[in-house]
């Protein structure tokens, strides 16, 4: 620009800017400006304040509905199949989850929550093409919800024959015919298998559940407690996160985010300070 207005003056050549040189007094003086700013990003944003996590504290806590060691309700019993008690109780954990984000969904919009965080992260949607979207918290929800809901309900995926307890003998084997699971006794049924992809259905089904508690916790734990309802939902994420880590369902990379508060709930409480709350 300096040069422009010199050729439009006369044509003649525009001076060169005086040299400049930098001082030690002037270089201490811009470090000292750039610590005294507050701490930044990378990309120059301001990193968020880490805001207080209020769920962990003690008076929040110890709130429980139970008052035994919940790793006794987990265990595999010794009668029943495995994978029958994964669907059992994935199913079980899906209502439950459910149920106590129906308690909060009022709060919870495109308003309040345009992204679907839980601590410092966000998670993102991807749908069968595999493509990333990001979504509003009850958008992301209800994907959850909407595909867990399909999958407990298909047949060829959850089967509800598969393990009943009603009266039954063995059938005879058959030549070059499929051998029927089970033959019941005054009529003949056969039970359907559980799918070769059924274990990474549930952990998949585990990871998007896990991602609703921590949401609530994270987003609407002030309203769980105005509620009266954080008794009920610290039992619940402890109940789940018990189950998932007895059968190795959700990587805990994923649960890292809420160690804190699941090492605090999953360890069972002195029976001094047991602070078991019936509603």
């Amino acid at each position: 620009m300096v040069e422009e207005q010199w050729k439009l003056l006369g044509n003649r050549a525009a001076p060169r800017p005086p040299k400049r040189t930098l001082s030690c007094k002037m270089v201490l003086q811009a470090v000292g400006r750039v610590l005294r700013k507050s701490k930044t990003k990378p990309n120059g944003k301001k990193a968020p304040a880490e805001e207080k996590k209020h769920y962990l504290e003690p008076e929040y806590t110890k709130v429980r509905v139970v008052d035994f060691d919940l790793k006794e309700l987990v265990v595999l019993p010794r009668e029943i199949d495995l994978n029958e008690w994964l669907a059992s109780n994935t199913t079980t954990f899906f209502n439950l989850i459910n149920l106590q984000y129906s308690t909060i969904s009022e709060f919870c919009t495109a308003e309040t929550c345009p992204a679907m965080t839980a601590y410092n992260t966000i998670y993102y949607w991807y749908d069968e093409k595999g493509k990333k979207t990001k979504c509003t918290a009850p958008q992301y929800v209800d994907f959850v919800m909407s595909l867990v809901q399909k999958l407990v309900t298909d047949e060829d995926v959850f089967p509800t024959k598969y393990g009943t307890f009603c009266s039954r003998v063995p059938s005879p084997p058959a030549q070059n015919t499929a051998i029927p699971r089970y033959h019941w006794q005054g009529a003949s049924c056969v039970g359907k298998e559980f799918p070769n992809s059924f274990e990474s259905l549930v952990k998949k089904m585990c990871r998007f559940l896990f991602h609703v508690l921590a949401h609530i916790y994270w987003a609407h734990f002030k309203e769980t407690v105005a509620l009266e309802l954080h008794g009920h939902l610290n039992t619940l994420y402890a109940h789940f996160v018990v189950f998932v880590r007895e059968f190795n369902l959700v990587d805990p990379k994923e649960t890292a985010i809420m160690e804190d508060l699941s090492e605090v709930l999953c360890t069972p409480l002195p029976a001094a300070h047991n602070h078991v709350t019936e509603r």
